[in-house]
């Protein structure tokens, strides 16, 4: 037998063993995952993607909490709405839904920095547009140091998250991290208050091990049907327990103790970013009443303890359009967690 034809018999059968060692693994991540208590559901509420909409964003977020009953929020205090003039700071609107969620027993994880969930990831006022890096790195800090002390006497503050996502280059417009300021960036947060700080990152397109090992939470994303210019709509393959498994090799890696699912897909990922541009027949092929029974069933299957989905605006819109089927299967899926 020729070196050859030896050295690509050994590759087959380290593969082979590599494969059979992972689907032992996730077969034994299946069983774990079985036993362990169902993980609770929450969403994300972004002002702005309300307003994108058309919809009042106040009445959509008293809705969520008296309406759906959530109990598990994430917010974003973005930059243009909390400091729209340079060294003036608004957190009228901010105030306002976190004593809301005081007011209905509901916690907040709120996302602080510059990148923050949601289309075009980076906000930046347009007085910041022409800061130098300096002066935009100083001006970001006064806005994590200014958010963090109005928010940390609030018991509904139940995590920080910082930044989004900061280590994926391939989506949103933003520069590339600067690693060494967001190292003061999670210096500074830790310095003004004890409470856990969520670093992001994706589920399906990263390692995980930039956010393990800055956070004292990791939150990933689960998307399971995305678009892109090659394929078109693309549905990831993993089994559920893949992500499980993953969670548990960063976590030795990493010393990370916890893992959330901070971003669950549960509304159409439109091909050119813009959900208005799509017809109703398009959005309800990608995203339907069933889509949201599988989505949440296979999170379940997963293994983590917290699940925010990502959408819960457009369900509001949804339901103006005829279509209340998400809206009242979400609805009772957090009345079943109360």
């Amino acid at each position: 037998m020729s070196s050859i034809k030896r050295k690509l018999l050994f590759v087959i059968l380290i593969i082979a063993i590599l494969t059979i060692a992972i689907i032992l693994a996730i077969k034994i991540c299946d069983k774990r995952i079985s036993q362990m208590p169902e993980g609770k559901f929450g969403v994300t509420f972004s002002k702005g993607r309300a307003e994108y909409l058309g919809l009042d964003w106040h009445d959509t977020y008293s809705s969520i909490l008296d309406e759906l009953q959530v109990k598990y929020l994430r917010l974003g205090a973005y930059w243009p709405d909390v400091m729209p003039k340079k060294d003036v700071y608004n957190f009228s609107d901010l105030d306002w839904m976190v004593d809301e969620a005081g007011n209905h027993q509901a916690k907040i994880i709120l996302a602080i920095g510059w990148r923050l969930p949601g289309w075009p990831e980076c906000h930046t006022p347009d007085w910041a547009t022409n800061l130098n890096g300096q002066e935009h790195q100083e001006q970001i800090s006064n806005l994590i140091k200014e958010t963090v002390n109005r928010y940390k006497s609030d018991p509904q503050i139940s995590a920080w998250q910082l930044e989004n996502e900061p280590f994926l280059r391939s989506f949103g417009i933003c520069p590339p991290l600067d690693r060494d300021f967001f190292k003061q960036e999670l210096a500074l947060v830790k310095s003004l208050d004890d409470r856990p700080i969520i670093v992001t990152e994706s589920g399906e397109l990263s390692t995980w091990l930039g956010g393990g090992h800055y956070g004292n939470v990791l939150g990933i994303t689960m998307y399971r049907v995305v678009w892109n210019k090659y394929v078109k709509y693309f549905y990831y393959p993993f089994p559920e327990a893949s992500y499980y498994l993953k969670g548990e090799i960063v976590k030795l890696l990493t010393g990370v103790k916890k893992i959330i699912v901070a971003e669950l897909q549960a509304e159409p990922w439109s091909p050119n970013g813009s959900l208005l541009t799509m017809s109703l027949d398009e959005q309800l092929k990608v995203v339907n009443l069933d889509y949201m029974k599988n989505v949440v069933s296979y999170a379940r299957h997963t293994g983590f303890s917290e699940y925010y989905l990502w959408g819960v605006e457009w369900w509001y819109w949804l339901k103006n359009q005829g279509h209340p089927e998400v809206f009242n299967f979400v609805q009772e899926l957090f009345k079943s967690q109360l």
